[in-house]
């Protein structure tokens, strides 16, 4: 995979070159947007799965199952709500935009019967960041889709049965299937770059990684690759039980962009580590935490402002390549913290003597 020939040359440079100049800014949380339109089921459904199909669609959907709560679906029944969010990000200083695609995938769609609408799904939602980015885009300031691959619904390292440990609801090939379906709809749709994020099942980003690498290879060439753990508690480790220095480790054969962790903790719990990655990883660090831990009704309390002075410790350490946000997060704490790393270098990465050292 990494012989293959860069899809973009010239984007690819251009993201490197910024990358060595400053901080990157991704964006912040979509739910969390998303929450503040109060949809309600019709908005879901849109004119497109009203009673189930329309001429243009013929079974789209059975109409059995409630649609409220599937975001993704809001790329195809409300585009100008998404790419909403993606322009208040863009305009509150972010460099790189997220698709919202973390559910496109057929495995995570079946809870909605919508498995067929994966790719379309994926394409349509890189396609509607790329217009976003293309809208404010200049030659000194270049802005990037990054295209999102979520850890499914499922795990592949542990069981949904506490009394059958040995069993499993989805296999490696599935994943893989599922991932590379994703994968080709987030290239065709423009994405710079595709992101397996939120992962709390090592196996299951071992899955997206292969995915990833056969899609590389059938068409001859790559994208970068960002990789995003999830350290689910304060014990320090992902689901699948490992620190982030063996996360790091165990990815790092896919020679990834950047490696970095978010979601489940807020910046302060997360530091120690990202420190850990920032001393382990001979890529670039990313990281978007949550805003702090969610309260008794599951929402999150940390201002734009309390977030923004952690995160600025991250960057005056010289931990930080790109950063964001991700539950709870909006556009207010992504100028926050853009604001708060914008005086600081980037990490530089190790030479091969520190590294052999």
């Amino acid at each position: 995979m990494s012989q293959l020939p860069w899809h973009n040359p010239e984007r690819v440079a251009k993201l490197e070159a910024a990358l060595r100049e400053r901080i990157l800014i991704i964006d912040g949380g979509m739910g969390t947007m998303l929450q503040g339109h109060q949809l309600d089921e019709s908005s879901f459904r849109g004119d497109r799965f009203v009673e189930g199909h329309d001429s243009h669609h013929q079974h789209d959907h059975p109409g059995s199952c409630d649609l409220k709560g599937n975001n993704d679906l809001l790329t195809l029944t409300k585009p100008d709500i998404i790419r909403g969010v993606h322009e208040a990000y863009l305009q509150a200083g972010a460099d790189l935009v997220e698709t919202n695609t973390f559910n496109s995938t057929r495995i995570s769609q079946a809870d909605y019967h919508l498995e067929h609408l994966a790719y379309e799904l994926n394409r349509e939602g890189a396609a509607l960041a790329r217009a976003a980015c293309d809208a404010v885009e200049t030659a000194e300031r270049p802005r990037f889709v990054i295209g999102v691959l979520g850890p499914t619904s499922r795990t592949a390292s542990l069981s949904p049965d506490v009394n059958d440990p040995g069993f499993r609801n989805v296999t490696f090939e599935e994943l893989v299937s599922n991932y590379m379906e994703s994968t080709s709809g987030l290239i065709d749709g423009g994405a710079d770059l595709i992101m397996v994020e939120t992962i709390f099942d090592t196996l299951n980003a071992k899955a997206a990684l292969f995915a990833i690498s056969e899609v590389f290879r059938e068409r001859g060439y790559r994208l970068p690759i960002m990789i995003s753990g999830t350290i689910t508690d304060r014990s320090g480790r992902t689901l699948s039980g490992q620190t982030a220095e063996a996360f790091y480790y165990s990815v790092n054969h896919a020679r990834p962009l950047s490696v970095g962790l978010n979601c489940a903790l807020g910046a302060a719990d997360l530091r120690p580590h990202v420190q850990t990655l920032a001393n382990s990883a001979s890529c670039f660090i990313s990281t978007h935490p949550n805003a702090g831990l969610p309260n008794a009704f599951g929402e999150y309390d940390e201002t734009p402002e309390q977030m923004a002075s952690v995160i600025g410790g991250f960057a005056r350490d010289g931990l930080l390549n790109m950063v964001g946000g991700c539950c709870g997060t909006t556009p207010a704490h992504i100028r926050a913290i853009a604001e708060a790393v914008r005086d600081y270098a980037p990490r530089a990465l190790p030479t091969e003597e520190q590294q052999a050292a």
